[in-house]
């Protein structure tokens, strides 16, 4: 590969983040995002609001016991605790590894109605340099892939896991492991069967432009979506059935000399995320080549939102919720998780 200066640093830290059956949180939700959450549970949308949520988080006594890595947004990697400690300072002294979300949110894909295509390559280089610079270790960038009838198209696909791949060579080329998402969304009524179809051609295609681009899989985390079911499909799926899916997929379509694998929970609720995890690591974990974790959002925090609702008297039963959701998760990836 071109950043050969940077290959065992990559790779180091890729396995750091995968560590100890530990996992990764993304508090990495947009300003529009998180305000929407703040909007529905009666909290002000202001950046103190936000600032205070991201600090009820990152200083949840003992969280570094769980979490390796933490994926942040870029208004709270230039914020501080109401002590005035610099959260990155915060999360490096529980040694929780900090790491930045790069993409800049979605546009339509020209010519294919419905479709989309990630933004944020144009000034990519410099925003790498600046992040490394400030001591982020890792980095990660979100496709979307639709499931509607005869989508996603090849051009959708092509589109989305091409500009993954420029931006994981260039996170490389800066010392910053990139996480690659590519997620096929929950919406829709789609069969399981359909999921797994779709998601092994996007996985696939994934890594045919990762190897054109000389990226290394040593230094590098795949952030997937479980094989699931639509939303709207009538038919449910028990978490053994996905762990059969899900497995079956990744090692058709993931190289063994991939990282780690840490999955989104993509809108399943905290329990259902953690049970299909569990299932995941119990059932298949000596055919497994690679750990598999968890990079969770919602289904590791949002209960914690809904208990703080932006009151100072709330913080500890909120930390509570989120250290035993931490917990949880950390369980399921021993395959030991129990309600």
């Amino acid at each position: 590969m071109e950043q050969t200066t940077h290959t065992q640093q990559l790779i180091n830290t890729a396995k750091a983040m995968v560590r100890d059956f530990k996992g990764l949180v993304a508090i990495d939700e947009s300003v529009a995002t998180l305000n929407k959450r703040f909007e529905k549970a009666g909290i002000p949308q202001t950046e103190e609001y936000r600032r205070a949520y991201r600090e009820v988080l990152t200083t949840t006594p003992g969280i570094g016991d769980e979490i390796n890595g933490a994926i942040l947004f870029d208004e709270t990697v230039h914020q501080q605790t109401a002590d005035g400690i610099p959260f990155l300072e915060v999360l490096n002294k529980a040694g929780i590894i900090p790491g930045i979300k790069l993409d800049e949110g979605t546009e339509d894909l020209a010519g294919f109605p419905g479709e989309k295509v990630t933004r944020g390559l144009d000034d990519l280089a410099d925003r790498l340099k600046g992040y490394a610079d400030l001591g982020l270790k890792f980095a990660k960038w979100r496709a979307v892939i639709l499931i509607d009838g005869a989508l996603p198209t090849t051009a959708c696909i092509v589109s989305n896991t091409h500009a993954l791949a420029r931006y994981a060579a260039a996170c490389q080329r800066a010392g910053i492991v990139p996480i690659v998402e590519p997620e096929v969304i929950m919406d829709g009524n789609h069969t399981i069967e359909r999921c797994a179809e779709v998601t092994e051609s996007v996985l696939r295609s994934l890594f045919e432009q990762l190897y054109l681009l000389k990226v290394e899989l040593g230094g590098l985390i795949l952030k997937p979506n479980m094989i699931l079911p639509g939303a709207a499909h009538a038919q449910k799926s028990d978490p053994e059935t996905v762990a059969k899916f899900t497995v079956s997929c990744l090692r058709n379509a993931v190289p063994a000399t991939v990282a780690g694998i840490a999955f989104l929970s993509g809108g399943q609720d905290a329990v259902t995320a953690s049970k299909n995890l569990n299932a995941i690591n119990l059932n298949y974990k000596t055919e497994l080549p690679w750990p598999v974790t968890f990079s969770f959002s919602r289904a590791l925090h949002q209960p914690a939102l809904e208990i703080w609702k932006g009151k100072a008297e709330n913080v500890k039963a909120a930390q509570d919720s989120f250290l035993q959701l931490a917990k949880a998760n950390t369980a399921a990836r021993r395959g030991e998780f129990k309600i």
